[in-house]
């Protein structure tokens, strides 16, 4: 086996007896470092020391993984156009700060034989969120709801269309 030793020198390839003894006349651990290789490599090292940096690597590769978090958007098939805009803004507003959105529609009553209402509004709200989000999952009619996911893009392809819009007519009125 290929053995270096505590300060990353090769020593070259010896017998797996005689690398346990240099370990342990060191007073170290004889640590297998890739098993698969021809022939198989091994290092002189702490091994408790290599456990605890490899758990302080895992730890910090969790904090920089990115959590998205779903927030819902609810509306309704009759929803006029004000309000759609508020809601549109404010699932604009939760793209941005980097949170999935699942935009459920609630059918009350007989509303539900006109999916196709509720299926336009979907579209409607993906096609609207186009710049800042992709449609993670299709619109779907489950029971009484029918809902979409949409996840944030890494970089957006343009301005927010409601928020932009928002903005504009209060500097205008002011």
């Amino acid at each position: 086996m290929r053995v270096i030793d505590e300060n990353g020198v090769q020593l070259g390839i010896m017998p797996i007896e005689d690398a346990q003894a240099r370990a342990r006349a060191a007073g170290l651990d004889l640590i297998e470092i890739s098993p698969n290789a021809q022939p198989p490599v091994c290092k002189i090292g702490d091994y408790g020391r290599l456990k605890y940096e490899q758990s302080k690597k895992d730890k910090d590769a969790r904090k920089k993984q990115r959590h998205f978090e779903l927030k819902e958007v609810k509306l309704r098939p009759k929803i006029e156009t004000h309000d759609y805009e508020t809601k549109a803004r404010m699932a604009e507003r939760l793209l941005q700060d980097g949170s999935k959105i699942k935009v459920t529609i609630m059918f009350r009553g007989r509303e539900i034989t006109y999916a196709v209402f509720g299926r336009r509004l979907l579209d409607r709200m993906a096609e609207d969120m186009q710049p800042l989000a992709t449609v993670e999952r299709e619109p779907r009619l489950e029971g009484k709801n029918m809902f979409m996911i949409l996840a944030p893009r890494a970089v957006p392809t343009g301005p927010p269309k409601y928020s932009a819009q928002h903005k504009q007519r209060e500097q205008t009125s002011a």
